[in-house]
């Protein structure tokens, strides 16, 4: 059991292509958890890096998400993401609940359901890029579009609107310091959008996954007005910004590392695989999300986190943890098949990811079997990356076939 150590300031602002974050290599080396100190917040935090100890932290009572509510809590951004509403911030039971709840818009048969709407829009954005003919960017044609005009279609938003949210939504994301009030100012018009709309739904519903959280229930239980317009605005938030990044980066891979591509184009039945794979690899942001606060004194891998104490989780470090996998910063397609963190874990795994997998197997589907001959149009030390938000993404890929 070690004292706390002096904090080490992290950034966490490496943006090269989809290079691990060497800050993050050299943090989850070392033999116990390290203090770390964020762009914002007033405090410092733990930060817990092995797969086994970050499954401990993200089920163990001890440790409150709720807890932060109130608190300048450390962070990426100068503004929290996260509504104080949000299930996000919520504890057993209260998330348990809510998730229950909220998971039933998002079943196996429902998103089977949901599977041709996807497929109607990725082909119809595949068409433009095909009637443009190459060079074509397939951010702007695809990655881009698909995962926003998918989560508004779903969630039955007019058209008219897409462009206002989708704004919204990326202010949320920069980490500039001098955008903390756009940043305040979105999240309340999001939450004042989505409050109109759920009070909308309730008197007519329709075929759209508010409309499906609405009527959900379990016994006498039933999501709130509150509960509904948070997970809405949710799902509006990591519908676009993490299936944006995923397919974004995936696709790089796949243009950068012809054995992948060969493999999904002589093997297509190993897609969904061959994805969980590269998923678990990829560094799809910077940094670490939200932390939680230790309840009690807990001794973990060797320090004592103390009662008060923040601690953040990195799923990208547990998701190379060598005593989970094997060569782990390897993408191996052929590699024994293990839950990994993407979509987090425990009681705040994403409830959508069953929906982010379809879009994705759908995208990534689509676009090998239509292009055979897809490859980059430029040099990959060419591309730019994103630079400004928490994301890790190429911000264009110019491909020809």
């Amino acid at each position: 059991m070690t004292a706390n150590n002096e904090a080490i300031t992290c950034p966490f602002d490496f943006s090269e292509a989809l290079e691990f974050d060497p800050v993050l290599a050299d943090l989850m080396g070392r033999n116990i958890p390290a203090r770390i100190r964020l762009p914002y917040g007033d405090a410092d935090a733990w930060l817990i890096t092995g797969f086994e100890s970050v499954k401990q932290v993200t089920t163990d009572h001890r440790f409150s998400r709720a807890g932060i509510i109130g608190l300048n809590y450390p962070r990426m951004t100068p503004e929290p993401i996260v509504s104080p509403e949000s299930i996000n911030v919520m504890d057993p039971p209260q998330s348990s609940r809510v998730r229950h709840l909220a998971s039933q818009a998002f079943t196996q048969p429902q998103v089977d359901a949901m599977r041709p709407r996807i497929t109607r829009l990725t082909d119809l954005l595949l068409d433009a890029m095909e009637r443009q003919g190459p060079p074509a960017d397939l951010v702007q044609f695809l990655s881009d579009p698909l995962p926003q005009h998918t989560v508004l279609d779903l969630l039955g938003i007019e058209q008219e609107e897409w462009p206002r949210i989708q704004e919204s939504v990326h202010q949320l994301l920069v980490v500039g310091p001098d955008n903390k009030e756009a940043a305040a100012s979105a999240k309340a018009d999001l939450t004042a959008y989505f409050a109109k709309l759920v009070e909308q739904r309730r008197h007519s519903p329709g075929e759209d996954i508010i409309s499906a959280m609405a009527a959900a229930r379990e016994g006498k239980e039933q999501l709130d007005d509150r509960e509904l317009a948070v997970m809405a605005l949710m799902l509006a938030l990591s519908g676009q910004d993490t299936a944006t990044c995923h397919i974004s980066d995936i696709t790089y891979l796949l243009l950068t590392r012809p054995g992948l591509m060969e493999r999904l184009r002589s093997r297509p039945e190993t897609l969904t695989d061959v994805l969980h794979e590269m998923l678990r690899c990829i560094p799809f942001r910077k940094g670490v999300g939200i932390p939680r606060v230790a309840l009690e004194d807990v001794e973990l891998d060797g320090a004592l986190i103390r009662t008060g104490d923040f601690v953040h989780v990195s799923y990208l470090t547990a998701n190379r943890d060598p005593e989970r996998y094997e060569d782990p910063h390897a993408i191996d397609p052929d590699r024994p098949s293990a839950p990994h963190m993407t979509f987090g874990w425990g009681g705040h795994r994403c409830i959508a990811m069953p929906l982010g997998m379809a879009e994705l197997e759908v995208a990534i589907g689509r676009l090998v079997q239509r292009f055979p001959g897809l490859r980059l149009a430029v040099p990959p030390d060419e591309l730019r990356w994103d630079t400004a938000t928490i994301r890790r993404f190429p911000l264009e890929l110019p491909v020809a076939w």
